[in-house]
């Protein structure tokens, strides 16, 4: 059987040839395109073949030279590059990771260690370097927490903190930077945002609740932000709470707090009425927190207007 350029005449064989080359010829022109080949080092005749592909992957490096930051990548996959790749006396086409996106993805690898839920994307960027520090009330915060991490590396078995004050103080932000610093440390951590993550519990079937349960009790560090601010029920409190409370408690397990209440006032949130039985019960469970937690006042303006 004769192969479909055999079928092609001598003349219009030639003809494409010299369109080739020509074209190709244009293409070395451009420094870029230049650069590619010659990072190949294969023969022109087979490289001129793929003139057409070789076209498509100076476009994407030629961004990829000029590129600023991966929000701004305009190529078809964003972080990656349609590059060719010597396969003998072939080339073959495929996207390969840019350096930006490889470092981001290794500087990102570290969240594999955090349990994140409902958290917003304001504290899954959360650094120690972006934190205000001017703020002078802010100083025993800073200070408690540069003490914590130090003592934290040669023990696990530290107090967390309970810091509680103002609605968009920067609370659950200044305690969700000291995980991602301890999580790039390879620590184990959890962040729940506690409304909400009550709120699914309560759909769940037992054995799915026993499991999310077991899993936040035994995270070796745990941030329950923004606990008083959910509807009080006995379930919450004496369901999902005391058993959380009372395992860390037993293990002397790290595990912080935020909250716009005091001690003083979760203890009243957590009585839910004037009865006997509720007001013991929020006293067990403040009893708990306090075990594992130092109390610092968050005083600031609101930082989310």
């Amino acid at each position: 059987m004769k192969q479909v350029k055999d079928a092609i005449p001598m003349k219009q064989r030639e003809k494409m040839n010299r369109e080739l080359d020509k074209e190709f010829m244009e293409a070395l022109e451009d420094p870029v395109f230049k650069e590619i080949v010659e990072k190949l080092n294969m023969d022109p005749d087979i490289l001129k073949t793929y003139t057409s592909s070789l076209q498509d992957s100076r476009v994407e490096y030629g961004n990829c030279k000029n590129c600023k930051s991966l929000l701004s990548c305009p190529n078809k996959i964003t972080g990656h590059c349609y590059l060719p790749k010597k396969n003998g006396t072939h080339l073959e086409f495929g996207y390969q990771a840019c350096k930006k996106y490889m470092r981001k993805q290794k500087e990102q690898n570290y969240l594999k260690n955090m349990y994140l839920y409902h958290v917003s994307d304001e504290l899954l960027q959360a650094s120690m370097k972006t934190i205000y520090k001017e703020y002078r009330k802010r100083f025993p915060i800073f200070k408690w927490e540069q003490q914590f991490l130090k003592k934290f590396e040669k023990d696990i078995h530290q107090k967390g903190l309970y810091l509680h004050g103002s609605f968009g103080s920067g609370k659950s932000y200044i305690l969700a930077a000291l995980f991602h610093e301890l999580a790039k440390k390879d620590y184990q951590c959890a962040i729940l945002f506690w409304p909400e993550f009550l709120n699914h519990n309560r759909g769940l079937y037992p054995s799915e609740f026993s499991e999310e349960l077991d899993k936040v009790k035994k995270v070796p560090l745990l941030l329950i932000d923004d606990i008083g601010a959910e509807n009080t029920t006995p379930w919450a409190r004496d369901d999902v709470l005391m058993p959380i409370l009372q395992y860390r408690m037993d293990h002397k397990l790290a595990t912080f707090f935020t909250s716009n209440l005091t001690y003083e006032e979760l203890e009243e949130h957590f009585s839910i009425s004037r009865n006997k039985v509720d007001l013991v019960k929020a006293r067990r469970i403040m009893e708990r927190i306090r075990f594992l937690t130092d109390e610092i006042e968050l005083v600031s303006d609101n930082l989310r207007n």
